[in-house]
């Protein structure tokens, strides 16, 4: 078997590793921050949720916080296609252990935060019915994370 030394291109030990740790996940290996109360709502009683009721960017900042402190990111924190002045909710996973600080997750979720910031706030224009289809929005994109977190 030909391995490259770039990382373009298949690192067989990092790719072992994450694997590896890939496997061993389940439903008790991921934690998940929301502002969403519908996820609160149907995931409180079987999943670790830590609810907040706090703006899109503060859900992302929360999860930076975190992060730091050795967690790693295991959804996107942009996924899908609404925008983040769009929808006041946000449903993000991250590991539950903690280990040391991921490069990779500071990068992404740093981003996500200015991406964030570069959009005018609208979602408080909406009525009140439409906060329902955004919630929705968020659950379905979380329980689709879910499904292959918890297959791992």
């Amino acid at each position: 078997m030909i391995v490259f030394k770039s990382s373009f291109f298949y690192d067989r030990h990092r790719t072992t590793a994450i694997w590896e740790k890939k496997k061993q996940m389940g439903s008790r290996d991921y934690m998940i921050i929301t502002n969403n109360p519908l996820v609160m709502d149907r995931l409180k009683e079987t999943r670790h949720v830590v609810y907040r009721d706090i703006s899109y960017e503060e859900i992302l900042r929360e999860v930076r916080d975190r992060i730091h402190e050795g967690h790693t990111l295991l959804s996107h924190p942009l996924s899908g296609s609404v925008k983040p002045n769009e929808t006041p909710y946000k449903s993000i996973m991250i590991s539950e252990g903690k280990g040391e600080v991921d490069e990779g997750s500071v990068k992404l979720i740093e981003n996500a935060i200015q991406a964030c910031r570069k959009f005018i706030f609208k979602s408080d224009l909406y009525e009140e019915s439409v906060y329902d289809d955004f919630q929705l929005i968020d659950w379905t994109l979380l329980e689709s994370g879910m499904a292959s977190a918890d297959v791992w």
